[in-house]
């Protein structure tokens, strides 16, 4: 059924027609809309191509927030960015016009390689220390996994290694590996130590990870206790004890086309470009619409980098 101002505008047009023989009264009757009603749409017609224009230029912003850096983004995440633009917009009228020029974002679906390697049994299993505590303060609770990456048309498989600060969601180091060899995620710990060692509190900081074979292994454990950082694992099964390094692995695959690459060098050099991005460039909602990295500098000086009076 047509809405108020579709039949306005039918009215309009038929009017405008050198064979109309039918008045506006007539026409209102026809319609069942009220003269005094078209009269109304008619004298406004002005106000409404204004809103039109101040629509489409607003929505110029929401689309070059949402193309940024070729990432889709929710409502939410195009707020944030505007806000690092110094535009102010209302997220209710983001999402209206979204929803009026159609423009959508990807739904996360469940992830199905969401447990990347199956636990062995062992007697090297860790206590969870963490029991799902993630946010601390920065550098206390660390959090490790791996996830798997197929690629290009054939297919191929990778392995990416990554390590999360929990309270910053900042990804502090991360590897990618053609191997599951135990090696490239002992790298992912040297990594973090040669870029943020300085910051990691020695015996305080917990390295929290699954029941995962690379977890459990000698050489791995060893590393951590040389570096002097306390080791947590999730329950077995339990995939909520490593959550927000699931969610990160989530979104990534969401918002990165991995398809194209037909090299291992293609895949690394997208997967370098979207840590830098996520890092640095986007914004998160619980982290006071600010980036990780942000963030955590927000967290050391107290100063909020947006100016809010904008």
């Amino acid at each position: 059924m047509e809405t108020a101002e579709e039949k306005y505008k039918i009215i309009e047009e038929m009017i405008s027609r050198d064979d109309n023989l039918l008045n506006i009264t007539r026409l209102c009757e026809i319609a069942e809309v009220s003269r005094s009603g078209f009269y109304n749409w008619k004298n406004n017609c002005n106000k409404r191509q204004q809103k039109e224009q101040r629509d489409k230029n607003d929505f110029e912003l929401i689309l070059k927030a949402y193309q940024y850096r070729g990432y889709d983004k929710g409502a939410r995440s195009i707020h944030m960015h505007l806000l690092h633009m110094g535009v102010r917009m209302n997220i209710k009228k983001i999402r209206r016009l979204m929803k009026k020029y159609g423009l959508f974002c990807k739904i996360r679906k469940a992830n199905p390689y969401r447990r990347m390697a199956k636990a062995i049994k062992t007697n090297n299993i860790a206590p969870n220390v963490v029991n799902r505590d993630f946010i601390q303060e920065p550098r206390i609770v660390i959090l490790t996994d791996i996830t798997y990456l197929f690629y290009g048309k054939e297919k191929r498989k990778a392995y990416l290694s990554v390590m999360k600060d929990a309270f910053t969601n900042e990804i502090l180091s991360y590897v990618v590996s053609e191997s599951l060899e135990i090696d490239f995620v002992l790298m992912t710990v040297k990594q973090l130590f040669e870029k943020h060692g300085a910051t990691i509190k020695t015996n305080k900081t917990i390295c929290h990870s699954d029941q995962g074979i690379h977890y459990t292994s000698i050489d791995f454990q060893k590393l951590l206790k040389d570096k002097g950082l306390r080791q947590s694992m999730s329950r077995r099964g339990n995939c909520w004890d490593n959550a927000p390094q699931e969610s990160f692995f989530g979104h990534m695959k969401d918002e990165i086309d991995i398809s194209r690459c037909n090299t291992f060098n293609d895949l690394k050099a997208v997967i370098d470009d979207y840590i830098d991005y996520y890092n640095n460039e986007r914004y998160q909602w619980d982290l006071a619409k600010l980036s990780p990295s942000e963030y955590y500098q927000y967290w050391l000086s107290d100063i909020y980098p947006i100016d809010i009076k904008k």
